[in-house]
């Protein structure tokens, strides 16, 4: 989860400047050496095993000796970053609580010009064998693939809201620094957590979105019962980082397997019949 934002508040410029550091240097070294580390930051010896302990004692900062002694950012420390620089930027103000969590993000609520939900892209942080299977940006061997792959998840999904909203019913996105996305806060639940009066708006309305997003030239390539969320009479689309173009290879099976996901819950869960290829052709036109 993200760092406690009293510690980012209370970040000693020395310390963002090692967090800044290290993630310059993270891009050739798996582990940043002490005596590196020591000159990139141009502090004293003391000044710097006392601001690093801080940042390990905060869950920034990660310490090894195997293969060599060296220091790791790790995802408290990206947070730190992300967070200072879009309170630098006037988007946020003070982070909130977690209000939700996946396999590979944390959302939480936060204060900008009005209420925001912030989306962490942590991806790889349980398994990155895993996560290679679906996502062929992670990088099969590198220095910090974890950082790579967060970042560009988060500039994945980024885009994908800024092409469709607003035709397509996704939140409205407001920023991204690093691997954080900061969008509009939505008040209500994901289907799998509610029970909408009328079922059967709520696919046609659903099918109706991805058709949109089809004519836009987006395939959602992740979509199922949890990532879409419904709040009020509004129904939206929610977790956009595996998109893909509709001209990509796979584009055709993995329209039909966000289709089929989608039906099949609506069948499960409240019986509701609809044909697979009847889909498919509205969808595509």
């Amino acid at each position: 989860m993200p760092v406690p934002a009293a510690h980012v508040k209370g970040l000693h410029r020395y310390e963002h400047q090692l967090l800044l550091v290290l993630e310059r240097l993270m891009r050739k070294y798996r582990w940043v050496p002490l005596d590196l580390l020591k000159r990139a930051s141009g502090l004293s010896e003391g000044e710097l095993s006392y601001r690093l302990g801080r940042l390990m004692e905060w869950g920034m900062v990660r310490y090894d000796t195997v293969p060599y002694e060296g220091y790791s950012l790790i995802f408290g420390g990206y947070d730190a970053l992300a967070l200072l620089t879009l309170t630098k930027r006037g988007t946020v103000s003070a982070l909130g609580s977690q209000i939700g969590e996946g396999k590979e993000s944390v959302v939480y609520e936060g204060l900008g010009l009005g209420k925001v939900a912030l989306k962490f892209h942590h991806v790889g942080q349980r398994s990155f064998h895993a996560v290679r299977v679906n996502r062929k940006y992670i990088p099969e061997s590198g220095f910090c693939p974890w950082l790579l792959a967060s970042r560009y998840s988060a500039d994945q999904e980024f885009a994908a809201m800024k092409r469709l909203h607003p035709a397509v019913s996704v939140p409205l996105p407001v920023d991204q620094n690093r691997h954080t996305v900061v969008m509009e806060f939505i008040e209500g639940e994901t289907l799998t957590r509610c029970k909408p009066d009328d079922p059967l708006s709520v696919l046609q309305e659903i099918l109706r979105n991805v058709s949109v997003a089809y004519e836009r030239g987006v395939i959602h390539a992740d979509l199922s019962e949890y990532n879409v969320m419904i709040s009020g009479k509004r129904v939206i689309l929610i977790d956009w980082p595996q998109w893909v173009e509709q001209s990509h290879e796979n584009a055709d099976e993995l329209l039909k397997r966000d289709l089929e996901n989608v039906l099949e819950y609506f069948w499960r869960k409240y019986r509701l019949s609809f044909d697979l290829d009847a889909a498919i052709r509205d969808v595509t036109g």
